[in-house]
């Protein structure tokens, strides 16, 4: 369970890295992760929710007990 959001957060990662707020404004990952930024394209916001929900079940006791919904 540990690896479940694994495939998200590259995911995450290879999108934000192609998005104007790394590219031209020179911010790093998690300053452009924590924002609501235009330079941000629609994709990366949605893999953003994604990832987060996905680290959020695996704290949720719930889904401990059934398994995160895995990528």
């Amino acid at each position: 369970m540990a690896k479940s959001c694994k495939g998200l957060a590259m995911e995450l990662v290879k999108c934000l890295s192609n998005s104007d707020c790394v590219k031209v404004e020179k911010r790093s990952f998690r300053e452009c992760a924590g924002e609501k930024s235009p330079c941000i394209s629609t994709e990366c916001v949605g893999l953003r929710e994604t990832y987060f929900n996905c680290k959020r079940g695996q704290v949720d006791m719930r889904a401990r007990i059934r398994g995160n919904k895995g990528y």
